[in-house]
C-alpha cells in the first residue's frame, strides 16, 4: 500500500512539473493595435497651385459695347492657418482659420472692337490673397469643408485706341471670397487637398479722356487649386490604414458649376473682324458610371458621365453695342481615363479623356434676331479629384464614396453663319468644379474612426 501512495505521488508531481513547463513557454497574448484617431487641431503651413479665369464685365461709354474680359492662367502661392476640432451631431467638426497669398499670370482674354477708334482692352491679374474661416465635417483623416471670407488682388487694365494708350491703371481691389474643398491625409503630418474659390473684388468706375469716356467693371474671379500641407505638431506618427478596395463596378451623381471662356471672332459687321470673350457660366449635374481596376495602391478606370447645365451668357453685346449675343452649353458628357494612387481609404487621381457638348448661339442686330445656332461639338477634357467613404449621420454604408473634382474642357470650335459674308465663330472651353456621390457594387475596404 505505500509503495502503491508513493508511485501515485511520483506520477502527480510529473504531470504538475508538465503543466508548468507548458505554462512556461506558452506565447504571450497581445492586444490588436487600435487604429489611430485622427485630429486636426493644430498650426499649419503649405504651399499650392492652380488655375484661374476671370469674368470682368465691362461697360464702355465710348463704344457702347458690353464685354467680358477673361484672363486665365496659372498660380501659385503659400497659406498658413489652425484649426480646432470638436464634436457636432454631424459628427466631428472642424473649424478654422487660414491666409494665403498667391502670385499670378491670369493675363490675355480681352477684346479687340471697333468704336470711333480701334479699341482694344487689356487686363491682368498679378497677385491676390485672401483671409478666410473654414468649417467642416472630418472622417478621420479626411474633411470636406466650406470657406469664406476677405479677399484682395492687385488688376492691371489698359485701354489702347486707335493705337495710343487712352487708359491705363494698376490698383489693388478689396472683396470678399467663398468656396469649398476637400483635405486629406497623406501619412505624417502631410495632407494633400483640391479646393475651389470664387473672388468678387468689387465693382470699379473710371472716368478718363475728352471728351470724357465712363467704364463699369465688375471684377470676379474663379480659383481651382491643389495644395500640399504640413501639420505643425499634428499626428507626426500618423500611418494610413491599408489600401481600400476600388475594384469594380460604381454609378453616382453629381453638381457643380461651369465657367466657360470661348474666344469669339466677329467678321464681315464692321470693317475689321470683331475679338471677344463670350462667358456661359452656371450650375451642371448629372450622373456617372465607371469601373475601377487595383494594383497594390494604384487604381486605374474608366468613366462616363452626362451632365446638364444652366451655363448662359446674354449680356455681351459688341459692333456699338448693335449685335449682342446670348450663348447657352445646355449639356455635356465626357468619357475619361483615371489613374490615382489610394492613400488608405482616400484615393487621390488625375483623369482625362473625350468630351462632347453642345452649343447654342443666337444672335440680334438691333433687336432682331438675325442667327439662331444650336450645334454637338466634340473635343477633350482633363482634370484631377479626389474620391474619400461618405458617412454622414451613419446613413450611408461602406459602399458609398463622395468625390471633388475639377475638369477642363476643351470643345473646340463653333462656327455661326449670320448672311453671307457674317460669320461667328467661337472656340468653347470650360472650367468646370464639381462633387458627387458614388455607390460601389463591391463595397470599399473603410477603416472605422
Amino acid at each position: 500500500m505505500k509503495r502503491i501512495l508513493l508511485a501515485s505521488a511520483a506520477l502527480l508531481g510529473t504531470a504538475v512539473s508538465a503543466q508548468a513547463a507548458d505554462l512556461a513557454v506558452k506565447a504571450p497574448y497581445y492586444k490588436a493595435p487600435l487604429v489611430s484617431v485622427y485630429n486636426w487641431t493644430g498650426f499649419y503651413i503649405g504651399v499650392n497651385a492652380g488655375v484661374g479665369i476671370n469674368r470682368d464685365r465691362v461697360t464702355h461709354s465710348y463704344t457702347g459695347d458690353s464685354l467680358y474680359l477673361t484672363p486665365q492662367g496659372g498660380f501659385g502661392g503659400g497659406q498658413i492657418g489652425y484649426n480646432w476640432q470638436g464634436d457636432s451631431l454631424l459628427g466631428p467638426i472642424v473649424y478654422g482659420l487660414e491666409a494665403d497669398i498667391q502670385g499670378s499670370g491670369l493675363t490675355g482674354g480681352g477684346a479687340n472692337v471697333v468704336g470711333p477708334l480701334q479699341t482694344v482692352y487689356g487686363q491682368k491679374s498679378d497677385w491676390f490673397g485672401t483671409v478666410r474661416g473654414r468649417v467642416g465635417l472630418a472622417t478621420g483623416p479626411v474633411l470636406s469643408y466650406f470657406t469664406g471670407g476677405f479677399a484682395y488682388g492687385n488688376v492691371k487694365t489698359t485701354i489702347t485706341e486707335g493705337g495710343v494708350t487712352a487708359f491705363s491703371d494698376s490698383r489693388m481691389a478689396t472683396g470678399w471670397t467663398i468656396g469649398s474643398g476637400v483635405e486629406a491625409a497623406l501619412g505624417g503630418n502631410w495632407t494633400g487637398k483640391i479646393e475651389y474659390l470664387y473672388l468678387n473684388l468689387g465693382n470699379r468706375s473710371d472716368a478718363f479722356a475728352t471728351p470724357t469716356q465712363l467704364t463699369n467693371t465688375e471684377l470676379r474671379e474663379n480659383l481651382f487649386r491643389v495644395g500640399l500641407n504640413y501639420r505643425i505638431g499634428g499626428n507626426s506618427v500618423y500611418t494610413p490604414v491599408a489600401a481600400a478596395n476600388w475594384t469594380g463596378w460604381y454609378l453616382g451623381g453629381n453638381i457643380g458649376s461651369g465657367t466657360g471662356r470661348d474666344r469669339t471672332t466677329l467678321t464681315g459687321v464692321t470693317p475689321v473682324p470683331e475679338q471677344f470673350n463670350l462667358s456661359p457660366d452656371g450650375i451642371n449635374g448629372g450622373a456617372q458610371i465607371g469601373y475601377n481596376w487595383q494594383a497594390s495602391n494604384w487604381v486605374y478606370g474608366l468613366e462616363a458621365d452626362i451632365q446638364a447645365s444652366s451655363q448662359r451668357d446674354n449680356k455681351t453685346a459688341v459692333a456699338l453695342g448693335l449685335v449682342s449675343y446670348d450663348q447657352k452649353l445646355p449639356w455635356f458628357g465626357t468619357v475619361r481615363g483615371r489613374l490615382g494612387y489610394s492613400v488608405g481609404s482616400t484615393l487621390f487621381y488625375a483623369t482625362g479623356g473625350y468630351a462632347y457638348g453642345g452649343v447654342k448661339t443666337k444672335i440680334n442686330a438691333l433687336g432682331v434676331e438675325v442667327a439662331n445656332a444650336s450645334t454637338t461639338k466634340s473635343g477633350w477634357t482633363a482634370g484631377a479629384g479626389i474620391e474619400t467613404p461618405f458617412k454622414l449621420l451613419g446613413l450611408f454604408g461602406p459602399n458609398w464614396t463622395s468625390k471633388t473634382e475639377y475638369l477642363y474642357v476643351d470643345l473646340g470650335s463653333a462656327s455661326t453663319t449670320i448672311l453671307p459674308g457674317v460669320v461667328s465663330e467661337s472656340k468653347v472651353t470650360e472650367h468646370i468644379f464639381r462633387t458627387g456621390l458614388n455607390y460601389h457594387f463591391n463595397s470599399p475596404v473603410v477603416a472605422k474612426y
